[in-house]
């Protein structure tokens, strides 16, 4: 079993340093096998065909990804987090862009990232969450996380595409997208309707953490829940 997994890692290491160093077109059975030091039926035995072999090289550079981002340390300030776990992930592509791409382009093989994007995805939630406990989550959760996955992938695949490291575009679009899901801190008096936004947000993320303790029932959790949504999407009508 140990020398299984020691010849995975060395297939997946060799096709990762290709890829980063020639590119996608040169990651070939003939190439990684020379690399790797086995024979070609190897890679068909370990992963099924090419295909499967990209998927393991995109769930590994998931993984890097993923050390990363749970190695970020919390400021206090659950808005200066999700920025700097937007920088983090700009950066990760910037220096990774083989592995970036094969995670992330559209259409690309790799780009599920099974459990490894999962838990990413659940990181971004996580941070998401935190500025919505704080009342400071002007649009649902899951659209905030989805508004701010969303763009981050859009300019880092831009710039890979472009072929240079522009810290003002991630800066620009990053204030921007936190502009739209962010409002000021929460205030108990005179809030108004973006108040009242912010405060329905909050209570729907400790709400679905089990906040209620148990204090309603099924039926009851989904008509607040709906109740709470359409106070979180109000938005005032223009002076």
């Amino acid at each position: 079993m140990g020398d299984r997994q020691d010849t995975r890692r060395r297939v997946i290491d060799a096709a990762a340093d290709i890829l980063t160093r020639q590119g996608r077109e040169a990651v070939t059975t003939r190439s990684v096998s020379a690399a790797a030091g086995v024979q070609p039926p190897t890679l068909y035995r370990l992963f099924g065909d090419m295909a499967g072999l990209f998927d393991a090289v995109a769930a590994d550079g998931f993984d890097r990804y993923l050390a990363g981002k749970q190695a970020q340390v919390a400021t206090g300030d659950p808005v200066q987090d999700l920025r700097a776990g937007w920088d983090l992930h700009v950066r990760f592509g910037l220096d990774n862009p083989a592995h970036y791409v094969l995670m992330y382009a559209p259409g690309a093989s790799g780009g599920g990232g099974g459990e490894a994007a999962a838990r990413a995805q659940e990181i971004l939630r996580g941070l998401v969450g935190r500025v919505a406990e704080a009342g400071r989550l002007a649009v649902d959760a899951e659209t905030a996380a989805e508004m701010i996955h969303t763009a981050g992938r859009g300019v880092v695949l831009r710039l890979i595409e472009r072929g240079a490291d522009d810290p003002r575009l991630s800066e620009a679009v990053r204030e921007a997208v936190l502009a739209a899901v962010v409002t000021g801190p929460a205030r108990t008096e005179g809030a108004g309707d973006t108040g009242v936004s912010a405060h329905a947000n909050a209570l729907r993320v400790l709400l679905s953490r089990g906040g209620a303790g148990g204090l309603l029932t099924p039926g009851e959790a989904a008509l607040v829940d709906e109740l709470l949504v359409r106070l979180a999407s109000h938005r005032p009508p223009p002076a």
